[in-house]
């Protein structure tokens, strides 16, 4: 039997998240803007309940891709108002909209969003060696300056909270308990 992270027994699509995705870096930008989006629509809800929508969203979210989120008009936004099978949360959408306009204007600018968000850990994996899930901060300094630079680009959905989920998620940091098997195979990954 494998030794996961706490948080992720007992469900197996969240096993296979945490086994497969969680804390793994990516460099991709429309991956990495896919999380950003998903951790705004997490934000006061569980991270189970976006997982199981998350396909759902692919679908009527044009696969996360930037360009036409960025041109999505008010009857697009109403259809996903009504739709129940992703978080109809008005403000989450539209700052979905909002945040795939701001990704393209980084873009414009000759910014790489991947470069862009992972200036925040100078380029590099920060590795954890937390024992208890307690250790494990819901922020830290560096999320607070991404959220800071996020919020004057002029994303929404990023406080600190949310940046240091996607931080997680996308592997800037690694979180896996040491107790975990994919800690190590997590580092294998950072150290290659």
């Amino acid at each position: 039997m494998k030794l996961r992270c706490g948080w992720a027994d007992g469900d197996p699509m969240y096993e296979k998240y945490h086994d497969e995705e969680w804390a793994v870096p990516l460099y991709d930008d429309t991956l990495l803007f896919e999380f950003l989006l998903l951790e705004g629509f997490q934000a006061g809800l569980s991270w189970i309940t976006i997982l199981k929508k998350r396909d759902h969203y692919r679908r009527v979210m044009d696969a996360f891709n930037p360009e036409k989120i960025a041109r999505y008009d008010e009857a697009k936004i109403q259809a996903l108002l009504t739709d129940k099978g992703i978080i109809r949360n008005q403000s989450k959408i539209r700052g979905a909209v909002s945040n795939a306009r701001c990704f393209l204007s980084l873009r414009d600018d000759g910014r790489c969003f991947s470069d862009y968000v992972w200036s925040f850990v100078d380029g590099k994996v920060i590795e954890h060696q937390f024992t208890l899930l307690s250790q494990v901060p819901g922020s830290d300094a560096r999320s607070f300056q991404m959220s800071k630079q996020l919020k004057k680009d002029g994303f929404t959905f990023v406080g600190p909270t949310i940046c240091y989920a996607f931080m997680q998620a996308t592997g800037m940091v690694n979180d896996h308990l040491v107790s975990c098997f994919r800690h190590q195979e997590c580092r294998a990954i950072n150290d290659f």
